[in-house]
């Protein structure tokens, strides 16, 4: 008797096609406002600090003012590896 070369196997199905994962879900409504408001925020620190001559936005630290500002765009930045 001949056989149907039609017929196929069922698709096996793995645990990853299974499990709906976060990754798969879009961002929430706050999250590219939030991401891009980071990495502003951080440019404009940079930025203040500077044309106030490293007087400003906080007198006290610095040079430190360099480092925050770039760390808040970095917080931005990682945000972009989230982004969907």
């Amino acid at each position: 008797m001949a056989k149907d070369k039609d017929r196929t196997k069922p698709a096996r199905r793995t645990r990853a096609d299974s499990v709906d994962t976060a990754g798969d879900q879009p961002n929430p409504m706050w999250f590219k406002p939030v991401m891009f408001g980071f990495m502003l925020i951080g440019l404009a620190w940079v930025i203040v600090f500077y044309i106030s001559n490293t007087t400003l936005p906080v007198p006290s630290l610095g040079s430190w003012n360099i480092l925050i500002g770039f760390g808040i765009m970095f917080i931005g930045f990682l945000m972009t590896t989230r982004w969907r």
